[in-house]
């Protein structure tokens, strides 16, 4: 893949910071993204050399926009070492957890710039993602990250906000999210569309169930999410397939475009026996460009 070859951003896959295997696993994976993580899967006592591991593993990835790196949270101590040490390997991208409004990800702006600049990158480069749902506050500001630097993708936790909570169930009998977390869900979606970004799913727990994993996705997609993080190499190629627009899908979303660009005064037309208007119009161009057509 060529460095101007844009990368597609469907799956997401964590991997620990303090285990080699276990990160170039990820990075050799079908993920579109290797999420190397140094928040919640190292402990305090290993965070100093997890941060070395991550950073030899983005140098010698073969593509490093690919390598993405979760580093600790803005109300600790831990961020500013976390980015000294991995931004002069030249990660794609940072990912902030526990965000609580886009004053986070400007905070975040700064502590990066400078690292850039000493580590001859250019400026603006190392994309953003941030987790938006995280705390009781959090929830309260994913309206608020319009227009800021480098964010390109939010998504939401249930782990850490039933923590806060002190909620012992995430889900009902049926399996799915209880109010509460499908309100975070939500909230996530409707912040990040607001703010021109890209919504990702949370993860899935049960990795060995993969049918539930699919169905979930493909949900999520219809819902409006563009992908999803993930958690073991298996929930790759669900995930991937869920977020990549079939055949019929473009071929349909190609006629509708078509059917408009014959009628350019038309508000509504009829397609296949069914009615569309602008509105279907507008979601189709949306899924071509998306897919690169």
């Amino acid at each position: 893949m060529s460095d101007t070859a844009p990368i597609k951003m469907r799956s997401w896959l964590f991997a620990p910071g303090d285990s080699e295997k276990k990160m170039a696993k990820a990075i050799a994976s079908d993920a579109d993204i290797a999420l190397l993580d140094l928040e919640d899967s190292v402990v305090p006592d290993q965070k100093t050399e997890a941060r070395k591991m991550v950073s030899d593993a983005i140098a010698s990835a073969p593509d490093k926009r690919r390598v993405w790196v979760r580093v600790n949270p803005l109300s600790g101590d831990w961020t500013q070492g976390d980015l000294e040490t991995v931004i002069a390997a030249g990660p794609g991208g940072i990912f902030l957890p526990k965000a609580e409004g886009g004053h986070d990800v400007v905070t975040l702006d700064t502590m990066i710039t400078p690292l850039e600049e000493a580590s001859g990158i250019e400026a603006g480069s190392t994309k953003v993602a941030a987790l938006v749902t995280e705390t009781a506050a959090a929830m309260f500001t994913t309206g608020t990250y319009d227009a800021v630097p480098r964010l390109t993708a939010m998504s939401w936790g249930a782990e850490d906000l039933s923590s806060e909570l002190g909620a012992s169930q995430q889900r009902g009998p049926d399996g799915e999210y209880t109010h509460v977390f499908e309100l975070a869900r939500s909230l996530c979606l409707l912040g990040a569309i607001k703010a021109g970004v890209m919504p990702l799913e949370t993860v899935q727990p049960e990795f060995r169930d993969l049918e539930a994993l699919a169905s979930r996705a493909r949900s999520m997609r219809a819902q409006g999410f563009r992908g999803m993080l993930a958690i073991h190499p298996a929930q790759i190629a669900p995930i991937n397939a869920a977020f990549t627009p079939s055949a019929e899908e473009l071929a349909h979303a190609r006629a509708i475009v078509q059917a408009f660009a014959d009628n350019p005064t038309a508000g509504a037309l009829q397609l296949d026996g069914n009615m569309i208007d602008r509105p279907h119009l507008a979601l189709a161009e949306r899924l071509l460009a998306e897919a690169g057509n």
